[in-house]
C-alpha cells in the first residue's frame, strides 16, 4: 500500500479539510500520516504558513486546494518498490 503524508497544524480548519477532501480518493489504495509541524523546528521553517502540504516521501503532490489530478495519478501509478 502506498503511502502519503499530510504536513499539518493542530486547528487547522485547511488541513482538515483537505484530510476530508482526500479520503474517498484514497479507496484502500494508500495510507495516510498526519504530521504535526508545529514540533519540529526543520518542518516549520520548510513548510510555514503553506500548509497543508501532501507529500509522497519527499516529493511534494499538493498544498491547498487539493489537487486532486496529481493525487489520482499517484494513486494510479506503480507502487514504489519497498525498501528492505
Amino acid at each position: 500500500m502506498k503511502s502519503l503524508t499530510l504536513y499539518s497544524r493542530p486547528d487547522c480548519h485547511l488541513c482538515e479539510l483537505m484530510l476530508r477532501e482526500l479520503e474517498p480518493l484514497l479507496q484502500g489504495r494508500a495510507e495516510v500520516h498526519c504530521i504535526d509541524i508545529s514540533r519540529d523546528i526543520e518542518l516549520k521553517r520548510r513548510y510555514g504558513l503553506r500548509i497543508p502540504v501532501l507529500a509522497a516521501g519527499d516529493r511534494e503532490i499538493s498544498d491547498y486546494p487539493l489537487d486532486r489530478a496529481r493525487v489520482e495519478h499517484f494513486l494510479s501509478g506503480p507502487s514504489e518498490p519497498q525498501k528492505p
